[in-house]
């Protein structure tokens, strides 16, 4: 890794420091740097608020020709809530600007690279190009489609099953696996399950610890307690209750400002979010467990054919104590 991609990775590390936090706008970090040296970091930290840029500059003072700004995405070039970052840059003098991934908002999509350019700085992009996508698919997805990203989440056994036959499920995933899924629920903007793992389990659907996050809650399915937990904590107002076509049911979360919806099943849900083409991402924790025919399946179709089966393609595999994480998407 050459140092180009070094600082740009701390740049990513701190993006990551902001998701769940900024929707509408996408996790943005940035790094300083000087002499070899990180002379300023900064990261979004919700909207509204500073861009990673600002957060980064606001401190920097001196003779900046020699710094080199390293940003995960493209500056922004547009008054918003927030002044253009792009103007900001050429303030501080900047002399070198390396950008991950330019920007699909059409409201910048490379405007703020060609004002920097125009302007006499040197920009470089396209640096770990691959990581800063993944940091923004959500993102992505959401300005170009209106659609929110979902992540489906499965916790089950080696043999595919996420309940028993009276359907218990605690706990089938050690602590490691579970401490993973908070994260997640900390990087999303909402947390969706079918309405039997609220009758089933009754759980906040909250991420814990929080860290500040407030997703949003989604039920999809009618016959829920009055007395369930999402419907009567202090988080009370941010539950959604519905029923009918799952594609209507994301358009209206993409109004809410949801960008990364984390589905978490159970079986049923988890089959038609797959059978309507609506997964972005799969995350399977399997435990090296087998429960048996019994057992409810993480995946409840029925009368599938070898011939119409769903093609997954592995993107990464992680041993997280006894429990295997492994990200995969449809292969197209």
């Amino acid at each position: 890794m050459n140092m180009n991609e070094q600082y740009m990775m701390r740049a990513i590390e701190l993006a990551k420091l902001g998701e769940g936090m900024t929707r509408p706008n996408p996790p943005v970090g940035a790094v300083l740097v000087q002499d070899d040296k990180i002379i300023a970091e900064g990261w979004h930290k919700k909207a509204g608020g500073d861009h990673a840029e600002r957060d980064c500059l606001k401190s920097a003072i001196g003779d900046l020709k020699s710094a080199i700004l390293y940003v995960t995405l493209e500056p922004c070039s547009t008054q918003g809530r927030t002044p253009p970052c792009t103007d900001l840059i050429l303030e501080k003098g900047i002399g070198r600007v390396v950008v991950c991934v330019e920007d699909l908002n059409p409201k910048h999509a490379g405007r703020g690279l060609d004002i920097l350019r125009d302007a006499g700085v040197e920009v470089i992009t396209g640096i770990c190009e691959e990581a800063g996508r993944e940091l923004i698919a959500p993102f992505e997805k959401f300005i170009t489609t209106e659609m929110p990203y979902v992540t489906l989440k499965l916790a089950s056994t080696l043999d595919g099953r996420i309940a028993d036959s009276e359907g218990n499920s605690k706990w089938i995933t050690g602590p490691e696996a579970r401490e993973r899924v908070q994260e997640m629920r900390r990087r999303a903007d909402a947390v969706m399950v079918g309405a039997a793992t609220i009758i089933a389990d009754d759980p906040s659907l909250l991420p814990r610890p929080a860290e500040g996050r407030h997703p949003w809650r989604v039920v999809i399915g009618e016959t829920i307690l009055s007395n369930a937990k999402i419907l009567t904590d202090d988080a009370a107002e941010q539950t959604l209750v519905r029923t009918g076509a799952l594609k209507e049911i994301l358009k209206e979360l993409a109004g809410h400002d949801v960008m990364h919806v984390l589905c978490e099943g159970g079986g049923k849900l988890a089959a038609s979010f797959v059978e309507e083409g609506l997964v972005d991402e799969f995350a399977f924790f399997i435990a090296p467990k087998l429960m048996g025919a019994d057992g409810i399946p993480n995946y409840a179709k029925r009368g599938g054919l070898i011939s119409d089966v769903k093609n997954l393609k592995f993107q990464s595999v992680e041993q997280l104590g006894e429990d295997v994480l492994i990200k995969a998407k449809v292969e197209k």
